[in-house]
Order: C-alpha cells, then structure tokens, then sequence
C-alpha cells in the first residue's frame, strides 16, 4: 500500500511538492446523483422551478467550485484549470439526475478533486434551488469515474 503523499516523515500534515514533476495534460471525470420525488423531477425538467433554471445554474455553480477547490480543500494546489464541463443526464423511471463532470489541465498535478468538487457543488445546488418543493432529496454516488496522465498513468473505475 502507497504511503500517505501529504505527510512528512515527522507525522506533520503537508502540501505535496509537485516542484520536480513533469507538467503533462490530465483529465478526470466524475459524477454524482441527486434522487427527488418525482413531482421535483418533473418540475426540473420542465423548468418550472420558480428560482430559474436549475440545471444551468447547477452548471455554472459546478465550474466555480471547480476553480475553487483549492479553497476548500486543504492540501489541494491551485491550478490554471483548462476546460471544465458539466453535463446532467435525467433518469424519469428512477426520478434522479445523474451529474458528470470532466476537468482539464496541464500541469504538474491532478485534477481528481476538482471534478469530484464539481459534481458535489452541482448537486448542492440542486438541493438548494428545489429544498422548498422536497427536503428529502438524497446526493449519492459521488466518486472518480477516470482519471488520466502524469506518473500513474490512466485509471478507469471497474465497479
């Protein structure tokens, strides 16, 4: 098993020094799903949420958090991000939204939190235009689809 990346050898918490890294392009994809009742769902997909378009305003509050994961996350370095995408698929049956996000960058470092980042903030937002019409929506499933570039080369998540 690899060794914790952001401690020192004293036990100290520390940023990962990426100094001698070679920058390459490095993607990663995430998602993650919002179940409501359906009487939510309908009026999501409809657009009849009085606050406004849920959907676009969950994607734009998705690429900000994006930009912004380094502020929220700790240990996380800031990154000149590239592309940002926030896509949203409606399952009617099951009355949830699946949200998936990819994130771009060359640099030195990786991008896994800024999607994972993206696809909680979209979601959240989510909740928060529709929290008056059903407070029992449930976020779930948020985790790294893909990942690809630097040293460890490409993952695909296989479950």
């Amino acid at each position: 098993m690899p060794s914790f990346t952001h401690i020192d050898e004293k036990g100290r918490v520390c940023m990962v020094d990426v100094t001698k890294k070679e920058s390459t392009n490095r993607t990663a994809i995430a998602q993650g799903i919002i179940i409501m009742n359906q009487a939510t769902f309908q009026k999501i997909t409809s657009q009849e949420i009085k606050k406004g378009n849920v959907l676009e305003t969950a994607r734009i509050a998705g690429i900000m958090a994006a930009k912004k994961t380094s502020d929220l996350i700790p240990m996380c370095h800031p990154l000149n991000l590239t592309h940002v995408s926030v896509d949203f698929y409606p399952d009617e049956t099951s009355s949830r939204i699946r949200i998936e996000s990819s994130v771009k960058v060359f640099s030195q470092t990786g991008v896994e939190m800024e999607a994972l980042t993206t696809v909680s903030v979209a979601a959240l937002t989510i909740y928060d235009m529709c929290k008056s019409y059903d407070r029992e929506m449930t976020i779930s499933d948020i985790f790294l689809i893909e990942k690809q570039g630097g040293k460890s080369g490409k993952f695909v998540r296989t479950k």
